[in-house]
Formats: structure tokens, C-alpha cells, sequence
């Protein structure tokens, strides 16, 4: 196999909202390239980048998928991402790998949340990109309207570059703007006219000398349109909207061709940035024969090849049976055969040279955002800022069988999808799966099942309620006993006093000539602390109390440590329920960003969550809202900011203090935890 010219490359992300068509974008380009002989059908589950089953169930991509395709010379390695939200860290690390991107937009229905979040990530990581207006083949599609949509969404630097052909009759394909064909169709000739006027206004006003000579009035030629559209197209300056419809690969050959003369190669994208330098390097060129420097952006686990690391060379070349040097974790690395994966299906490479995509199987150490390099060159490039969830489930296993493989399964899973966290939360006592979303973690669940053999039980977590008491009081307990010999004998006197929130535990002596031995001391507290593990309202572990010992007697013969720990215990249990005991409830900090005009609807939601509103920020059209609001209200807060919102909200949330649980709901909360304590003994 020929090595393939750098300059010849060209790495694309297709994005989109959900169901605008990228899977079958890629059928057919497969299928164009001769990759294939029948394309699939997202419907049929038979398609190439969705052949998890997971994928096959829901009809849509839950993971980025890697389709290389070559022709005339060139190669393309288009990314399949996902188009939904909770899979948003596919996406991320997707375009780690890129130099630009092709945002599909369904012709019915124009800008989508999906095509909002997909310009603004491309803008974040300063990506030239196109407009596909996708389904021009289906009824009330309009590349006109769609056109008007996305430049009332994203500026007018968005220019048509195609028109579709017969679109009300029918779609039969594209004709070319920014290369104008020799015969434009009849019923075109109008629309095409304003198109080409307003594509060399639109390129005159992205360089200097070409505007000088249109406000002259001089006719600029064919060659200084296209020069000037690419050059533009490079700085982000103007962004082609062209036609497709890929079910029936009409206006596919067209993009190729689009993707091979305007989108930029390894050698004039972006360059990687180096770690705590904060800018790009330009010292990477795409050189095959530098040093190695590579980044794995995708791990998985495939049940073939076991774990398998998708990886972008930006210098040098990485070969087969080699070793490379893991720069972040400070370890050599075996590398065995390499691969070109398309979909499910891995062609074995000699090597992978710079510019271009490839994987490894069975890497020991290397994680998602790790770099390979060479070991006497190193480099470290830029960790991928994976977003962060906090959708949390508390998962268990189904059966006896399925406990071993529990914490091997979590592990692997976290491996492949580094958005997810496995936690243990110590006051309740669960393990968490925490995400994006509830589709996420579906799928999480539904992949250990069937790769790693584990059923695992999910549900919402419990709330870790704690209990305190109101007032101070005093009690006096004895502990006697005497069963022949030795006997038992302790006596204490214990204040309780309500301590400052969230300040803990704190155990004091006031004892006074010898009334308690020293020595005995410790035992009395850790009688004390035990305790406080099981609260009298709902067995909730108990928080903020000072216990003070302040008189006491002893046994010369039958006082020991457990009289006194024995005690301890009994004195706390009947002095709490002396002292007015309550619950408290965990009150996290979030942090909501949505659209001003979601502001008052967001609002609202959270004062019904018993949430106060500490602040608002509005900044470029969005507003940041503050709040602290009882964890137990937000626990599906991802459902409900994405209804309210339609997806275009974010949040983040952490634990802040404990507060009292409101009079009017804590004889809720205390039945609800002595139903589910009863449940767990049956």
C-alpha cells in the first residue's frame, strides 16, 4: 500500500442534531468510493459506523465512528459522531482529531439545538466547516429556507455554494455555484445569478485586493473565486451551504469534491497544542519522517482485538511491531499490528503515517487523551477537556454471579467512555454511575451486559440525609451487670449540645476528681460514635453533636472499657430523643446556563424545587443562574433542564452545607426510609 501525502489527507467530523442523516451520509459516500456494493439503512440496522447493537435498537449513533474513504489520489477520514446531547463526549474528542467539519442540517427542518451546539464547538476549537443541507429528496424540503435559517443563525458569511436541481419536482442533484457549469439549468437561471453575485460579493469582502478590484467594478475571474473562497474558507471567514440527499447519493460525488479543493489538509489546519503552552504549535508540519507525536482520542473495547486505542499522528510514523513512548504515563508501550477501522471492521496496516487515523490493540496503560511519542523526543499534547456529568444512578449487581464482575466491568466501561465516573458515595453506602444523561447510562448498562457479562441493577441514588439534634440536654445512663464473678458496671452522665452545621463531632470531659477513670474515656466516645451511626427518626446517621461527659462512676472490680463503651451508647440513644432530634437534607450549588428567553421558565422550575435564586448573569444572549436547591429535588435535573430548554441548557452542581428538612416534608422522607429499611431486610 502506497504511503499516503500528507497534503493529500483530509480528516472531517460530521455533525448534527439527531437524525439530520450523518450515518447515512456515510453509506453513501462508502458506497460512492466503491467501498461497498448496497448501502445500509439506519432503519435496518445494517449500516457501517452503527453497528453496535445498541445503535442497531435505537437507530442512532451513540459513539463517534472512524469511515475512511479514498478517491482520485485522495483519502478522507470522516468521523460519525453522535447527534445527541448525552453523547456530547464522543463529539469532544472527535474534534480533537480533525482540521474541519461538515454540520448536516435536515432540509424539513432547518437549525436545530444539535446544529446550534455543533457551530459553536467547532468555533471553540477554531474549525473551518461547511453547511450540508441533507433529505433535499424528502416532502417540504427547502434549501431556501434552510439557507435563510442558517444565515439569520450564524451570519451572512454562510453563502450557497450549490443549488439543488428540480427540488420541487423532485431532487436530482446540485449544480455549482463556485464552479459554474457550462449549462445552467432553465428554471435555475434567476436563482443561480443572484447566487454567483452574491458568492463574489461575499469572497471580495474576505480580501483586500480582491474588494478593491469588485468596488471598481472589475470582474473578478473564475480562478480568484475559488482561490479567494478557499483561502477564506481556511480563516473561518466564509462558510459554503451545500445540497445533498444521501439515501439517494445525489450531491455526494459534489461534496467530495468540495471536501477535497476547500477543506484543509494536516498540513494547513490547525496544529496541535502542547501541554501548558495554551496555544498551537507550529513546529507540527505533518512530517512522516519527524519524531513520532500522536494522541489517542478514542478507546473501546472490542471483543475481537480486546481493547482497541483509535489514535491521530501529527508527526512522524507510527509502525506496526514497534514501541512508542506514553508520555503522561511515563511508559513504554508494545504496539503489535495496527489498523484502519471502518465501522466494526479493522484492516491490518504496516503503518500509520502523519496526518492520518489509525488504532492499537491491547495498549496496557495507554488512556483516551494520552500521547505516543518518540522516547529520546517527548511531547505531551493538550489533555481533551472531557465535559463533565452529574446524572448520577446507584447501580448493584442483579445476582450472587454478577457481583465479582461488577467492579472489573465499571472500570472497562469508564475506560471506553471517559465522561462516565464510578464513585462510591460513603454515606449511603452505594456505588454510582455518574454521566451526561439517562441515555448514556442505558447504554453503559446495556454494553457491560453484553461485552463484560455483568447484569447490573440501576436506580436513583439515595439522598444522604443525616440527623442532628435541636437543643441541648442532659442524661444519666447506668450499665450494670452481673452474671457470676466479674460483673459489668458503667456510669456516665452525658450533655448533648446541638454544634455549629456541618461542624462534625466533637466528644469533651468535664470530669473532675476521678469520678470516671482516664483510661475509660475513650471507651465512653467510641460507645458515643457508634451511636451516631443510627438516628432515631430514620436510622440517617447523626451529625453536628458535642457530647460532653461530665460526671460519672466506676466499679473498682466490674468496671472495664466495654461497661463504659456500652454506656456511652445508651446515654447518646436516650439523650437524642430528649433533645428534639431533625433531619437535615444535602443543598448543592448550581450553576445553570440557558437562553435568556428560557430564563423566567427555569426560574420558576427551581423555586418549585424549593431552590434559591442566589444570582443571575446574563452574558451573549444566555444567562447564568445561581441557586442552592436540596439535592433530593435535582436528582433527574438532566431531564428536566433539557425539556425546559430543549437541550440548548448546561449545568454544573456540587455539594454545598446541610440544611433542616422543611417540617411539612420530613415525616415524608422518615416513613419513605422506614419502608425502604424494611425492604432491605426482607
Amino acid at each position: 500500500m502506497p504511503r499516503i501525502d500528507a497534503a493529500k489527507l483530509r480528516n472531517v467530523a460530521l455533525l448534527s442534531h439527531s437524525g439530520a442523516g450523518k450515518t447515512s451520509l456515510c453509506e453513501a459516500l462508502l458506497f460512492h468510493t466503491k467501498v461497498i456494493s448496497r448501502m445500509g439503512r439506519v432503519e435496518d440496522g445494517n449500516t457501517v459506523s452503527d453497528y453496535e447493537p445498541e445503535e442497531a435498537k435505537r437507530r442512532a449513533s451513540i459513539q463517534t465512528t472512524l469511515i475512511p474513504v479514498s478517491w482520485d489520489g485522495y483519502k478522507a477520514n470522516f468521523l460519525d459522531t453522535p447527534g445527541y446531547d448525552d453523547f456530547l463526549s464522543e463529539v469532544v474528542c472527535g474534534l480533537r482529531a480533525v482540521e474541519s467539519g461538515v454540520i448536516l442540517v435536515a432540509a424539513q427542518s432547518g437549525v436545530d439545538v444539535g446544529t446550534e451546539r455543533s457551530w459553536r464547538m467547532c468555533d471553540e476549537q477554531g474549525l473551518p466547516r461547511m453547511f450540508l443541507v441533507n433529505k433535499m429528496d424528502r416532502e417540504n424540503a427547502n434549501f431556501s429556507r434552510c439557507v435563510t435559517d442558517i444565515q439569520a443563525s450564524f451570519g451572512k458569511k454562510c453563502v450557497a455554494f450549490q443549488l439543488p436541481i428540480g427540488a420541487a419536482q423532485g431532487f436530482k442533484g446540485v449544480v455549482s455555484v463556485v464552479r459554474p457549469p457550462a449549462n445552467v439549468p432553465a428554471e435555475l437561471a434567476a436563482e443561480f445569478k443572484a447566487a454567483r453575485e452574491r458568492l463574489v460579493e461575499a469572497v471580495a469582502e474576505t480580501d483586500d485586493t480582491l474588494a478593491d478590484k469588485f468596488l471598481v467594478g472589475e470582474e473578478l475571474t473564475a480562478q480568484e473565486v475559488i482561490n479567494g473562497a478557499r483561502a477564506a474558507i481556511l480563516q473561518g471567514k466564509l462558510v459554503p451551504i451545500l445540497a445533498c440527499s444521501a439515501v439517494q447519493g445525489s450531491g455526494v460525488p459534489e461534496l467530495l469534491e468540495m471536501v477535497k479543493e476547500f477543506l484543509p489538509s494536516p498540513k494547513e489546519g490547525r496544529k496541535p497544542t502542547l501541554k501548558g503552552v495554551g496555544k498551537p504549535d507550529a513546529s507540527f508540519d505533518a512530517n512522516p519522517d519527524g519524531p513520532l507525536a500522536a494522541q489517542v482520542f478514542k478507546t473501546t473495547a472490542d471483543p475481537f482485538v480486546g481493547k482497541l486505542s483509535i489514535f491521530r499522528v501529527y508527526r512522524g510514523t507510527l509502525k506496526s511491531n514497534s514501541e512508542a513512548w506514553n508520555s503522561v504515563r511515563n511508559q513504554s508501550e508494545r504496539v503489535g499490528q495496527l489498523y484502519i477501522p471502518r465501522g466494526k471492521s479493522q484492516d491490518n496496516v504496516p503503518e500509520v503515517v502523519a496526518g492520518d487515523i489509525g488504532a492499537i490493540g491491547k495498549l496496557t496503560a495507554t488512556a483516551t487523551g494520552d500521547t505516543l511519542c518518540a522516547r529520546d523526543q517527548q511531547v505531551t499534547f493538550e489533555p481533551i477537556a472531557i465535559p463533565t456529568g452529574y446524572y448520577s444512578v446507584a447501580v448493584s449487581p442483579a445476582g450472587k454471579a454478577d457481583l465479582d464482575k461488577m467492579s472489573s466491568s465499571l472500570s472497562r466501561i469508564v475506560e471506553e467512555d471517559p465522561s462516565l465516573r464510578v464513585t462510591r458515595d460513603a454515606g449511603t453506602n452505594e456505588t454510582l454511575l455518574t454521566g451526561l444523561g439517562d441515555a448514556q447510562i442505558d447504554v453503559a448498562l446495556d454494553r457491560i451486559r453484553r461485552k463484560f457479562g455483568a447484569d447490573l441493577k440501576s436506580r436513583l441514588p439515595k439522598v444522604p440525609y443525616r440527623e442532628t439534634i435541636s437543643r441541648t440536654t442532659q442524661v444519666e445512663y447506668r450499665h450494670k451487670k452481673q452474671s457470676g464473678g466479674h460483673g459489668q458496671y458503667g456510669h456516665v452522665l452525658l450533655r448533648l449540645e446541638p454544634a455549629a452545621r456541618d461542624q462534625g463531632f466533637e466528644f469533651t470531659s468535664e470530669i473532675v476528681g476521678g469520678r470516671v477513670p482516664k483510661e475509660y474515656l475513650p471507651s465512653v466516645e467510641k460507645g458515643v460514635v457508634k451511636g451516631m451511626e443510627e438516628g432515631s427518626l430514620a436510622g440517617f446517621p447523626m451529625v453536628d453533636i458535642k457530647a460532653v461527659i461530665y460526671d460519672g462512676s466506676y466499679h473498682d472490680v466490674d468496671s472495664n472499657g466495654i461497661s463504659f463503651e456500652i454506656a456511652g451508647n445508651q446515654a447518646l440513644r436516650k439523650g437524642v430523643s430528649q433533645a428534639t432530634p431533625i433531619l437535615l437534607e444535602p443543598i448543592v450549588k448550581l450553576m445553570v446556563t440557558v437562553p435568556e428567553s428560557n430564563t423566567g421558565d427555569v426560574m420558576s422550575d427551581l423555586n418549585g424545587k424549593r431552590g434559591r435564586i442566589l444570582g443571575m448573569t446574563p452574558q451573549g444572549g444566555f444567562t447564568t443562574i445561581e441557586a442552592e436547591v436540596p439535592q433530593a429535588e435535582v436528582r433527574r435535573y438532566s431531564q428536566d433542564l433539557r425539556s425546559l430548554t430543549q437541550g440548548r441548557g448546561s449545568y454544573r452542581l456540587q455539594f454545598d452545607h446541610y440544611e433542616p428538612v422543611p417540617p411539612n416534608i420530613e415525616p415524608r422522607v422518615i416513613e419513605e426510609a422506614k419502608r425502604a429499611r424494611e425492604a432491605e431486610k426482607v
